[in-house]
């Protein structure tokens, strides 16, 4: 590996920043130009009508989403979204963590063999699979930390590792709690742009709201540089 390709590329650091601006100015956009004030009220009227079952349908879905390779970030800011930001950080994490072993019980004892070919198609896996030999379930935190393998293939890539079940399950619930509460929390900004409460909000409050997700945000950009200080130590690094 050069040495311009170690550790993140400054490119798709920016990249990855400039999607999430857009989300948000989507979000902020879709309240304006569109109904969504009254799509997400009558959503929340139904999730309310279904008391906890509405949370265990969207927690279903999420899980099912997790295992056909849909997207964790668009139901992530959904939860956001719908159930605000603590509630949706609850059904998020226990969803997403579900899904990844889901995913690896179904690597590990049933599609053993197509898991292993969509292994093949990873250039790193081969070096994370060496790291979580030598050093275990901290390889796994680390890695949901700061994702060198997207969230829904590395569920599965993960069960074909000797890791054992209920450690992996630990550390990836610990490791993708950060990125939770900060896709949760974006989704919540805009449960609150698209008038998700019944009074209008002042200015201070905004400001409370636009403070608690820059907040939010510094933290998981610490937590994950960090992270990947750690996993190059172990030579397990982006491309």
């Amino acid at each position: 590996m050069s040495p311009r390709r170690r550790g993140t590329d400054p490119r798709a650091a920016r990249l990855r920043w400039a999607l999430l601006a857009a989300v948000v100015v989507a979000l902020i956009l879709a309240a304006r130009l569109l109904p969504v004030t009254a799509w997400v009220t009558g959503f929340e009227a139904w999730v309310r009508g279904k008391g906890v079952w509405g949370a265990v349908l969207y927690g279903l879905v999420y899980v099912l989403g997790a295992l056909l390779f849909v997207p964790a970030w668009i139901m992530t800011i959904g939860a956001g979204l719908v159930f605000g930001a603590f509630w949706g950080t609850v059904v998020v994490s226990l969803s997403s963590t579900v899904g990844a072993a889901g995913a690896f019980l179904v690597a590990r004892y049933l599609a053993r063999e197509r898991v292993e070919a969509l292994a093949k198609r990873s250039d790193r896996f081969a070096a994370i699979e060496a790291a979580i030999r030598e050093k275990g379930w901290r390889v796994v935190f680390l890695l949901r930390l700061s994702p060198l393998v997207p969230y829904n293939l590395s569920n599965y890539l993960y069960g074909l590792t000797p890791l054992r079940f209920w450690p992996y399950v630990l550390a990836s619930w610990a490791g993708m709690l950060p990125a939770t509460v900060f896709y949760v929390s974006l989704g919540a900004a805009g449960h609150a742009a698209t008038g998700g409460h019944a009074h209008a909000r002042s200015p201070l409050e905004w400001t409370l709201i636009g403070a608690g997700l820059v907040a939010t945000a510094t933290v998981t950009v610490m937590v994950t540089r960090a992270a990947r200080r750690q996993l190059a130590r172990l030579r397990v690094q982006e491309e």
